[in-house]
């Protein structure tokens, strides 16, 4: 079953709990990083992003960019300040974005859950990005980014996370994006939750964060191996997250942009496309089903129906984007690894389609490809099968932010 501990989470003072906040250190790049931490010394961009204030174009591996961010977490636990709860707590975490509230509960997951399956991945990592996690991490003492996990519903815990609602929010505030952001000690509720964790939920997923619960595993087996005195309580065998039941979560399409057509002409392209599927030419730009691929050539959109069937195939070959990558994107195109390839680049749902228009029509593209977005029932069903997803196959939104609550270990 689940574990998930309560903490003595580092938090900022409710009154500078906006300025700390910051989206996620891998949905920005070092450019807008600066720009949104302009003007607020306090921002945890800082910390996650710590290139913004060194030289640019200095090399982001190197020494000098993960001492920079220790010593502005430190600075930031001086000057915000951000201090640990003197209580050990989890915490109800609710995020509202255009109307709709998500609700989660924050907490540390066990790294040996990860290391054994009981919290499921569906992505690979690649080792540059577990480096770059796990140096972060050993250098600051501390996971400043939660890894997102979801489980299935239960009644008892949805329960409990109400009626933590219903008191005032140890803080409250809504970020420059208009998501607005809130959360809750949960209090003498925090031993409850954890004990129905751990008798009623069988395991976690992981939503996001593939690579931050890599560098977690990683962080905890190097602080094993030099504690000579090592028990497996110590706060390094646990690792920030945030988890949300399934029905809570909202997946937007992670859709496709290509560079050319592979030497192809605009004709020769579709009659090899007619070969695997039915093109109709539609006006609009949204697939309205799964099984439904839209394609935007030449100013126009169409609808992209396989002609075979998918019923028989394994549960991660029937994904409309592994449907797209092994009967168009590899074959026709050339994208044989879209992990590595250079001529495909993939935008998020939160963009919409008119990107993958300003793409094309600024000619960044030649052929851009809009995806019915992935579903959670097909997320937990690939992960229970033990497989991989393609990559990028989702687009989470609202984005869990960086600095309301670390783990120091």
């Amino acid at each position: 079953m689940a574990i998930f501990k309560p903490f003595h989470a580092v938090m900022p003072q409710p009154e500078k709990v906006r300025d700390v906040a910051a989206v996620p250190y891998d949905v920005v790049n070092t450019e807008e990083a600066a720009a949104l931490a302009e003007g607020n010394p306090l921002s945890f961009l800082r910390v996650s992003r710590p290139e913004i204030e060194l030289a640019p174009g200095i090399d982001l591996h190197t020494d000098e960019v993960y001492a920079k961010a220790a010593a502005n977490y430190k600075r930031l636990c001086e000057q915000a300040p951000l201090t640990a709860d003197p209580e050990s707590n989890l915490y109800v975490y609710a995020l509202t974005m255009d109307g709709r509230t998500q609700v989660g509960i924050a907490g540390t997951a066990s790294a040996a859950e990860y290391d054994s399956g009981i919290i499921k991945k569906h992505e690979k990592t690649r080792k540059d990005k577990e480096d770059d996690r796990a140096r972060h991490v050993m250098e600051l003492r501390s996971q400043t980014g939660p890894v997102f996990l979801t489980y299935r519903d239960n009644a008892k815990i949805n329960a409990i996370v109400a009626e933590i609602m219903k008191a005032e929010p140890y803080f409250s505030f809504t970020a420059v994006d208009g998501i607005a952001h809130k959360m809750w000690k949960a209090g003498a509720k925090s031993a409850e939750l954890q004990k129905i964790f751990a008798e009623e939920v069988p395991c976690f997923y992981i939503a996001d964060g593939h690579h931050r619960a890599a560098s977690a595993s990683r962080a905890a087996a190097t602080c094993r191996a030099s504690n000579p005195a090592h028990t497996g309580d110590e706060e390094y065998n646990y690792f920030l997250a945030v988890t949300f039941p399934a029905s809570e979560l909202k997946i937007l399409a992670y859709n496709r942009a290509v560079q050319d057509l592979n030497g192809l002409t605009a004709d020769e392209f579709m009659a090899k496309v007619s070969e695997k599927f039915q093109i109709d030419a539609v006006p609009t730009a949204d697939p309205e089903k799964s099984g439904e691929i839209r394609m935007l050539l030449n100013k126009q959109w169409y609808r992209l129906l396989p002609k075979f069937s998918t019923a028989d195939l394994d549960v991660t070959d029937q994904l409309d984007v592994s449907v797209l990558q092994n009967n168009l994107l590899a074959p026709i195109l050339g994208i044989d690894d879209p992990r590595t390839n250079t001529r495909i680049a993939f935008v998020g749902g939160i963009r919409g389609t008119g990107e993958l228009e300003r793409l094309c029509n600024e000619g960044k593209a030649a052929v851009c490809f809009s995806m019915y977005a992935t579903t959670l029932d097909q997320l937990m069903n690939i992960a229970d099968a033990g497989a991989i997803m393609p990559p990028k196959s989702t687009w989470f939104e609202p984005k869990l932010r960086d600095g309301l609550v670390s783990h120091d270990f």
